[in-house]
């Protein structure tokens, strides 16, 4: 096994002429002259190039390196400033057409203002961070490009005619099922949001206690993800069904959920920009420039005050769409379940009924002893027996998909003899496992 002793060295020098020839054009692209409008193909392209030179300065150990620490940490922070500004520009230019406006409160002016006040934050401080790269990398005699003297780049048109939508739109068979499911994401979605406490803080130590505690960088890519997940399912199993072209609601709720989404993907990219700085993986030299282009309470107030105050907004309003799908493409009804005599409802079977639960996608609740829990969650079913120990007789209500298997996982004694004696219709009980 080789060691790091064992590496090949490259002297600053040499390095210096490597670098100088791979930055080129990257560098070319942070000269451009000030006031290039920044358009989503314009972020695009900056973070893509800054990403291929931050892996090459990566795999020759500039970030360790005393002379090019700083440059290295000045591309990574052009990259994700980049990266939020791609999440934003996308928004900017798609939101009129996710119809999301009118249903925000006032129109959305006050929401709307509050996305593009924090784009134009990105702008500024991305284009600021370009211009102390490219003095950092006069210094290091990586360049001598100066602001002004990088070409404009060439923009794509922003809105391209559309081909007719005219493909045959067949129904998928269960159509309502996975809109019924994407509707329950959605409410989940929303409720994750609402539980997190998010209103706007002008004290700044108020916003930034509330961000240390509620919004890392971990918890901010849970909330994109989630997000993103919900999007991907309507995108798999909503979009362009026949569905979908008879029912407006489907693309509105399409809508709230894409505008949340690019909201917290600059979330997220800003969080990271901090989180990193905490953890004193920039040189001091570095930090120093950094803090003075980009200080950290201005980062936290466009987190907190423009973009989390609006993703919530976006995702909230499109509350009373989802919850008005539910009852459009669900079955609602009730089943009695019975244990037979020798079986108990305790911590394992209980997870199987959770797991059929969340398995469809739709809200179900278990009625024990005249009182409902929410059927999909352990920790609630789990009391709610608890507290009854001897019930013997349960009430189902929800979807008749779901109730069917909750039926048929009782009558087969629910799996106590062995899940490979449960019924073929729960085989994705036995492949969970």
């Amino acid at each position: 096994m080789g060691s790091s002793t064992n590496k090949p060295v490259v002297s600053e020098q040499d390095f210096g002429v490597l670098l100088r020839e791979r930055a080129e054009g990257f560098l070319t692209s942070c000269a451009v002259p000030s006031g290039t409008r920044w358009s989503k193909r314009r972020f695009f392209e900056v973070s893509a190039s800054a990403d291929e030179l931050e892996s090459f300065l990566d795999d020759h150990g500039a970030r360790t390196n005393r002379t090019f620490s700083a440059f290295t940490e000045l591309v990574a922070s052009v990259r994700g400033f980049a990266l939020a500004g791609m999440q934003l520009a996308h928004l900017d230019r798609r939101v009129d057409s996710y119809g999301v406006a009118e249903r925000l409160p006032g129109g959305g002016a006050e929401v709307l203002g509050h996305m593009r006040e924090a784009l134009s934050f990105v702008q500024d401080r991305t284009a600021l961070l370009m211009g102390a790269l490219l003095e950092e990398a006069r210094e290091r005699g990586v360049s001598e490009l100066q602001l002004g003297q990088g070409q404009r780049p060439d923009d794509a048109m922003e809105a391209p005619p559309r081909l007719a939508n005219n493909v045959d739109l067949d129904r998928i068979d269960d159509d309502d099922h996975r809109i019924a499911k994407v509707a329950t994401s959605y409410l989940s979605a929303l409720k994750m949001l609402e539980d997190v406490g998010i209103e706007p803080m002008l004290e700044a130590d108020r916003r930034e206690e509330f961000l240390r505690a509620k919004c890392s960088e971990e918890t901010a890519r849970v909330w994109e993800a989630t997000v993103h997940n919900l999007q991907s399912s309507y995108d798999t199993y909503v979009k362009n069904t026949v569905l979908e072209t008879g029912d407006p609601r489907l693309p509105d709720l399409r809508g709230h959920a894409s505008a949340a989404l690019h909201t917290l993907g600059a979330v997220t990219y800003l969080t990271h920009f901090v989180e990193r700085h905490e953890r004193g993986l920039r040189s001091d030299m570095a930090d120093s420039v950094l803090q003075r282009l980009v200080p950290r309470s201005q980062v936290r107030d466009v987190t907190l005050n423009r973009l989390l105050v609006s993703a919530q907004a976006f995702i909230r309003s499109g509350g009373e769409i989802a919850s008005s799908l539910l009852p459009s493409y669900t079955r609602v009804s009730s089943v009695e379940l019975c244990l037979r005599e020798g079986i108990f409802l305790h911590a394992r079977p209980a997870s199987l009924i959770v797991a059929i639960v969340q398995h469809h996608g739709t809200p179900v609740e278990l009625e024990v002893a005249g009182s409902r829990c929410n059927a999909g969650s352990i920790l609630e079913l789990m009391v709610a027996i608890g507290s009854n120990p001897e019930q013997r007789t349960f009430v189902a209500h929800g979807d008749e998909r779901t109730l069917l298997d909750l039926e048929q996982l009782f009558a087969a004694d629910l799996g106590e003899a062995g899940l490979e004696d449960l019924p073929v219709s729960l085989n994705y009980l036995r492949q969970r496992r």
